[in-house]
């Protein structure tokens, strides 16, 4: 059966949809297939015309059930689930069918204690710093304070998406026929880091698109 990766957490505003897109973008690049499914009720599906990955809408609890089931008769597949922000008993439902959670955050002390909280609510899930600063100081600044406030936690911390204004061409209902060379690298990095932890081998990479 496909592998199932949920983006959840109980704060909103962390970059859940981005990294959906994210996520299924860099494991096309790799060679693999996946589906990004959106479960976010505050959000209208996009076209899967141009993308190097299929969506899947599952905002009803219907919905899901049916995306759930189809991706259990599929391998070598990846299910890329948005959770969608401040809905505790959703996420509560997706970490229970997840192979692996992400659980993103951004570079502040709010966000650092809803994650915090999430952590130790979610055993087994990872936390993703999300559009982590590129100004020198800024993100010492961010990794000092991630290292105050998630002490105990460094295992569980995923290497930093950082802040990329082009990730916003993968939310347009229709994308771009090419996409911005630094969007496919920094794509590719979170798709090897989750390919990694859940062993699963890279295909042929493809050419940026």
């Amino acid at each position: 059966m496909a592998e199932i990766i949920c983006i959840i957490g109980n704060k909103g505003g962390t970059g859940k949809t981005t990294l959906s897109h994210m996520l299924c973008h860099g494991m096309g690049l790799l060679g693999g297939r996946s589906v990004c499914v959106l479960t976010d009720t505050h959000r209208d599906p996009l076209s899967p015309e141009g993308r190097r990955y299929l969506v899947a809408d599952a905002r009803s609890p219907e919905a899901l059930r049916k995306v759930a089931e189809k991706l259990a008769t599929l391998t070598a597949w990846r299910g890329v689930i948005d959770g969608g922000g401040n809905r505790s008993e959703m996420d509560q439902k997706l970490y229970g069918m997840a192979d692996l959670v992400l659980l993103p955050f951004r570079d502040s002390p709010e966000d650092m204690r809803t994650v915090l909280r999430d952590l130790e609510a979610f055993p087994k899930a990872c936390a993703l710093p999300s559009q982590w600063p590129t100004n020198a100081w800024q993100q010492e600044a961010a990794d000092k304070l991630l290292m105050q406030m998630l002490a105990g936690h460094e295992k569980r911390i995923l290497e930093p998406v950082f802040a990329l204004s082009s990730t916003k061409l993968l939310l347009q209902k229709q994308i771009p026929a090419a996409l911005p060379t630094p969007l496919g690298n920094a794509c590719r990095r979170l798709a090897h880091q989750v390919m990694t932890l859940l062993r699963i081998p890279e295909a042929s990479p493809g050419k940026d698109g």
